[in-house]
């Protein structure tokens, strides 16, 4: 086993977009394999990042190309689910690159190409299909513009777990073939499928050259370093991810509190309200008790039921009842 490794960003980044004759090839051989065109020219815009590694605030890498018709592409490595939703965060990608371009004085239609290119090692879409395009359309699935040149913006995601590892070499296309070699490359000459890559596929020949370059001990050293880097990158994101759980459950156990003390409160003001209701049931009941013993009274005193009827404003047969129970 050697210590380069492709899945690993700056390696990937290293060994594609370092400023050279032969890393330039191999990002033009990559590029015609899975865009499916053929590439005769590219410039890597940010390929500093390779040479000042040390000095980033964020060990992701990306690579920022240029094609010679001026499409630009943006080629990301993603090794693992994040919290975030990842097509909505490329999607923004992809937003971002198409809307840096300097349009003033311009007509729209003068507006290039991008392509955001994502290589993830993790399945995102519940099909087969290895590398897909993503482009702008109606529900329906009709594109928004009838000439497919036409259409600027582009998320070309490559799935690379759904690649048959065991398949044939003989049977896989030349994706199916990169993929493999981005996946295995580690292992060298010890892979039998690499070996024969190596030996008769020139496309492989020109990245195992690449790799090779960093794949002594001083790259071992600096991969290690940068990977160090990544993790402690993926232990502040988990710890962000922690905090931010933390927050939503403590803004949980307040929203409960809340509801708990608004039912409180509630029960509160039923048992208010039936108390008062319970009061003014006893105060109708005392006030026809006064009346009865009244209406008693003055019937015992000599009062007619009619001089009673008009002084308690109550009917002569009401009367009668009160007297006679």
């Amino acid at each position: 086993m050697r210590s380069a490794n492709l899945l690993n960003d700056f390696a990937f980044k290293y060994v594609f977009g370092e400023d050279c004759k032969e890393a330039n090839d191999a990002l033009k051989s990559l590029l015609t394999v899975f865009l499916e065109r053929k590439v005769n020219h590219v410039v890597v815009k940010n390929s500093e990042m390779v040479k000042d590694y040390t000095k980033m605030k964020s060990p992701r890498l990306d690579l920022l190309v240029e094609f010679d018709d001026q499409t630009t592409v943006d080629l990301e490595m993603q090794l693992r689910q994040t919290k975030d939703n990842l097509l909505n965060r490329f999607n923004y990608y992809l937003a971002r690159l198409h809307g840096s371009q300097d349009m003033e004085g311009k007509s729209y239609s003068q507006l290039k190409e991008t392509i955001v290119m994502v290589f993830f090692n993790l399945i995102i879409a519940d099909d087969d299909d290895i590398c897909s395009l993503y482009t702008m359309r109606k529900y329906s699935g009709i594109p928004l513009v009838k000439d497919e040149k036409e259409d600027r913006m582009k998320l070309m995601t490559i799935e690379m777990p759904k690649v048959d590892l065991n398949k044939p070499l003989e049977d896989m296309n030349e994706q199916e073939k990169m993929i493999y070699y981005f996946l295995n490359c580690h292992k060298g000459l010890d892979d039998s499928k690499i070996k024969v890559m190596i030996e008769s596929d020139g496309v492989i020949q020109m990245l195992e050259k690449r790799v090779e370059t960093i794949s002594d001990d001083r790259w071992k050293k600096i991969i290690e370093d940068f990977q160090k880097l990544h993790e402690n990158e993926e232990r502040i994101e988990l710890q962000l991810e922690l905090e931010e759980a933390q927050r939503q459950m403590k803004e949980a156990r307040k929203d409960k509190e809340e509801a708990r003390k608004e039912k409180e409160e509630a029960h509160k003001e039923k048992e208010e309200a039936h108390k008062e209701k319970e009061e003014a049931r006893k105060a109708i009941l005392e006030a026809d008790k006064k009346v009865e013993q009244m209406v008693r009274k003055m019937y015992e005193d000599g009062f007619t039921l009619e001089q009673i009827s008009a002084y308690c404003s109550l009917n002569v047969d009401e009367i009668e009842l009160l007297i006679k129970s």
